[in-house]
């Protein structure tokens, strides 16, 4: 698998893995999905926002423009519906420019300034992968609520994608 294949399959996985999550999210009782937990970001649709907020961050970085955030996250947290959408339309961009990505775009360096002070160097294909890990990594912490709130979180794997998207 090339790189370039790779990271068109990772932000398909990114897009499914999302979905399944928001999905499973509609399923619970909205007081649990906004119950205060002790995690970060408080509670399930407040860490899945964070999650958009920073895809949204690194689409500017990706395009050498200004992104407008001074946080992480928002002040308030748009309603489930509305973040889904967003977060469908997010990761359409990200699959759409992906897609559209050479090998040799991967490794294009990008400057940027990270939200909290200070320079950062990256390279498209970094960038990409941080997206996809970054999304993974704060999944895991809504999966971990999930079980806090009763619910048996459906796997997102990447081997369950491969098994059931990519091979099916």
């Amino acid at each position: 698998m090339t790189a370039l294949s790779n990271i068109r399959m990772l932000t398909h996985y990114k897009a499914w893995a999302d979905d399944k999550m928001f999905s499973m999210l509609n399923a619970i009782p909205e007081e649990e999905v906004l119950r205060p937990r002790a995690t970060r970001f408080g509670n399930m649709l407040h860490t899945m926002n964070h999650v958009h907020v920073i895809d949204d961050v690194f689409r500017a970085h990706l395009l050498g423009q200004q992104h407008g955030y001074q946080d992480r996250n928002t002040a308030s947290t748009p309603p489930l519906h509305e973040l889904w959408d967003a977060v469908k339309n997010m990761d359409q961009w990200y699959r759409d420019f992906a897609r559209d990505l050479s090998e040799a775009d991967l490794e294009r360096v990008i400057h940027f300034n990270f939200i909290g002070g200070g320079q950062g160097v990256m390279s498209c294909q970094e960038m990409l992968m941080h997206v996809v890990n970054h999304a993974t990594y704060h999944r895991g912490f809504v999966g971990d609520m999930m079980y806090q709130a009763g619910v048996m979180p459906q796997s997102s794997d990447l081997t369950v994608f491969v098994r059931d998207v990519l091979r099916a």
